[in-house]
């Protein structure tokens, strides 16, 4: 079992479809400096490809997920 990064804010998505996963993840990794790590949690299926886009096009570094049995968490650098 690999060591999950440590999480500077942690952000509770359960029960939001798209795109407020990605929207609630962009809004609180405006409030973290550069190279702090967002902890994002869903349950969208949607945010398998979303949560991976968002990361691509906005140049934040997705450094790990984990997919439970009912949601999915996300380990997201922020650029800088």
């Amino acid at each position: 079992m690999t060591e999950k990064p440590k999480a500077d804010l942690d952000v509770d998505a359960i029960g939001l479809l798209c795109p407020l996963p990605v929207l609630r993840a962009a809004k609180r990794l405006r409030s973290l400096a550069p190279g702090q790590v967002l902890r994002l949690e869903t349950d969208d299926p949607a945010a398998v490809i979303d949560v991976p886009h968002f990361c691509n096009e906005s140049g934040h570094v997705l450094l790990d997920q984990q997919a439970g049995e009912n949601a999915h968490i996300w380990w997201i650098r922020h650029k800088g």
